[in-house]
């Protein structure tokens, strides 16, 4: 949810726009400052951001976005395989469109991708199906030195010149097995009944796949290992958040109605969270809804998605809290920035609050991308952010 300053909104933030009193009161009850969650040399995706909001040295644990979510799927990567997060996007003149097919429904991109394993799958490619256009790509004897452009971050780009390339000699086979799965993707997608149905009704058609982030089997801790944590559960509608923590040693919690977008069941993942909370230690509560008006490039539903935030999430949680007896900390965050204006992420630090219900707040009332900078806890990077969460 964090932006940069938008001309419509009279120069503030969707989070300064944005009408967030309970966010605002826990920054008033809590600590503020600002996280750093995309170490030098990574690009601020939300796999690299996540990992490093949890603590981790991604230089370290980070194997591509693929296996990631591999676990969150049940699908185990062996040895000798390399996993890839695969989208449906949409293709328009020969440019990227969008990076997920209009936002697919679940039943109408399980059936384009169980049609590409009818269609593709041999003894070294599988499909494996996701959440609406986020899918997997196992791939048997793929070599991960490769480069490889996100969707989100090419809108606009044409398909043909951000096609795989391989870093080394040793990957051109797999880059070469890559690009040619994108075209033939293409020639099958593009006639196909769902695809039809969907240019019908005014909808993107999923035409292609893309595949990136390569990787193999991550060698993580679990957060037990790292920080005083004996239980804990994850809750998010996407994939990538609930394999990390899988890795992670968190119990995935699923929520009837998560989607990942605005319309996301805001009040069932409050109160999974809550009762989550009642039987763990630590519990990751993941919205997505924001990130993706981001991507849109819609800065109104941004700050609507903010506000349902406060209202639908931290409002409940906060006013359930209250009738607590054992002390709590509730800390918020964004994993990375996705402005509007770029419709992609940016490295830039983030805005925290960390609120300890026996632990007096810092002078900052608001909560946002300029205020928290003023904050108690100023500029942390690296675990940092976890070691002020569970200090004592």
């Amino acid at each position: 949810m964090a932006d940069e300053p938008v001309a419509m909104l009279g120069g503030k933030t969707p989070l300064q726009y944005a009408n967030t009193p309970s966010i605002d009161e826990l920054a008033g009850m809590g600590k503020t400052g600002m996280l750093n969650t995309v170490p030098e040399g990574f690009e601020p995706g939300s796999e690299i951001a996540n990992l490093s909001v949890l603590g981790y040295n991604v230089a370290d644990v980070f194997e591509g976005r693929g296996s990631l979510e591999a676990a969150s799927m049940g699908i185990d990567i062996l040895q000798g395989e390399m996993a890839m997060r695969c989208n449906l996007i949409c293709i328009e003149n020969g440019k990227i469109k969008n990076h997920s097919a209009g936002h697919i429904s679940n039943p109408e991109s399980w059936e384009l991708i169980h049609f590409l394993n009818e269609k593709l799958l041999n003894e070294r490619i599988s499909f494996y199906p996701g959440v609406s256009y986020r899918h997997l790509l196992k791939v048997v004897g793929g070599n991960k030195q490769l480069i490889c452009t996100p969707p989100h971050n090419a809108m606009g780009t044409p398909f043909d010149e951000i096609l795989v390339k391989a870093e080394t000699k040793d990957a051109v086979e797999t880059a070469n097995l890559l690009n040619n799965l994108i075209l033939r993707s293409q020639q099958l997608l593009e006639d196909h009944p769902v695809n039809l149905r969907r240019k019908l009704a005014g909808n993107d058609p999923a035409n292609s796949i893309w595949p990136w982030s390569p990787g193999y089997k991550p060698n993580m801790k679990s957060l037990a290992e790292l920080f005083p944590v004996t239980s804990g559960a994850v809750i998010s509608a996407v994939d990538l958040i609930k394999g990390i923590g899988v890795y992670a040693g968190l119990k995935p919690i699923d929520v009837e109605g998560a989607t990942g977008l605005y319309n996301t069941n805001y009040e069932a993942k409050a109160q999974a969270a809550i009762q989550a909370l009642r039987e763990n230690d630590f519990v990751y509560l993941h919205i997505e809804a924001s990130d993706e008006a981001g991507h849109e490039g819609d800065v109104l539903l941004k700050v609507k998605t903010i506000e349902y935030l406060d209202n639908r999430i931290v409002r409940p949680i906060l006013e359930e809290l209250r009738t607590w007896q054992e002390p709590v900390t509730v800390a918020l965050l964004p994993d990375h920035p996705t402005p509007c204006h770029l419709k992609t992420h940016t490295s830039a630090p983030v805005p925290f609050v960390i609120y300890k219900t026996m632990e007096k707040g810092d002078d900052v009332c608001t909560y946002d991308e300029f205020s928290c900078r003023k904050g108690y806890y100023g500029s942390l990077k690296g675990d940092e952010f976890m070691k002020a969460m569970f200090e004592q």
